[in-house]
């Protein structure tokens, strides 16, 4: 069973690494941030959702109505929104990943690679640490010799090709509400910063903190800048970018639906889970957080296996994952 141990997620304290993936990512966010205005009217254009500001009732203030929130007009308020199954379904690494071998990056078994740890990701509903680390070593292999600037513009192609239609509308629309009441909202995940600014600006948002992967000269090494933003470094980022722009943490929001965002939703004085997995959902009901599912079926949320065209020796290893998950559970 030790081979399975990243099934089990261990809580860890944020190290200098994580110190220096967090500084590294603020400091490439705010390079990175565009402008964020109150515009005219409270709902974008081409919002449709209904998620809205959100003034629900806590259980401990019921009978008298909660405010508005966001507070419209709060410059020293801001959301943070982690990436992978809060906005976005799926990892944006694997998608990136499906893109670069559809442009011939690497070969079918390196798909079938991201493939499979896409697919465990899915089944187990934990991100590990470990785990996503040889994710993200995966990714850096690929990548590196080429340029910052070649990859930003495949970055684009990606995104139409295998993003742009798994955003969660009802989470869209809560980064719209922030951002209509004039507040910055930021990606905060694990993926590459570039990836990452990419959908943000796709998205309208401010911009986006992420892995920082080291260049020289706009060229790749295939080194990161500490640690993968993940767990303890992205409450590192989070507390690092407030610093910098002059937030107010108690007033500003993160989104999540990973337990192992325990530490960036805890900084906030509005932590919501989204889509929260198990671990997540019984933490925040404990401490009367927010919650948010967009999800329309759990059960096949938690099996479904992203569609690797191509990749045929997926399918015995996910049969047998299935039946692992079915047997855990």
């Amino acid at each position: 069973m030790a081979a399975l141990g990243w099934l089990t997620p261990r809580r860890r304290p944020a190290t200098a690494r994580s110190v220096l993936a967090g500084e590294a990512a603020a400091e490439a966010a705010r390079k990175s941030s565009l402008p964020t205005e109150l515009p005219d009217d409270q709902r974008s254009a081409d919002d449709t959702s209904t998620a809205g500001p959100d003034t629900s009732v806590r259980p401990e203030t019921a009978g008298t109505e909660a405010p508005a929130f966001p507070v419209v007009g709060d410059d020293r308020a801001a959301a943070f929104f982690d990436l992978d199954n809060t906005v976005m379904q799926g990892a944006a690494i694997f998608h990136f990943g499906r893109g670069l071998y559809k442009r011939k990056f690497f070969q079918r078994r390196e798909l079938t690679r991201f493939a499979w740890q896409q697919a465990w990701f899915r089944l187990a509903g934990v991100e590990d640490p470990e785990h996503m680390q040889d994710a993200r070593d995966s990714a850096l292999s690929i990548v590196k010799g080429h340029r910052v600037s070649e990859l930003m513009s495949i970055g684009e192609e990606i995104y139409d090709e295998y993003m742009a239609d798994r955003i969660w509308p009802g989470t869209r629309a809560l980064a719209q509400a922030h951002l209509d009441a004039g507040q910055r909202v930021w990606l905060v995940t694990a993926a590459p910063v570039e990836t990452a600014t990419i959908i943000a600006r796709r998205l309208g948002l401010t911009g986006a903190l992420g892995t920082v992967a080291e260049s020289v000269d706009g060229i790749y090494t295939g080194r990161l800048v500490g640690e993968p933003l993940h767990g303890p470094a992205k409450a590192e980022a989070v507390r690092a970018l407030a610093a910098a722009e002059d937030l107010d943490l108690d007033r500003c929001a993160a989104y999540s639906d990973s337990h192992n965002d325990i530490p960036m939703l805890s900084l906030v004085g509005h932590p919501y889970a989204i889509n929260p997995d198990a671990k997540l959902r019984k933490y925040a009901r404990a401490r009367d957080w927010r919650l948010r599912d967009y999800r329309t079926g759990r059960k096949a949320a938690k099996v479904g296996i992203p569609a690797a065209a191509g990749v045929g020796a997926l399918a015995g290893g996910t049969a047998a994952a299935v039946a692992l998950h079915r047997r855990r559970r």
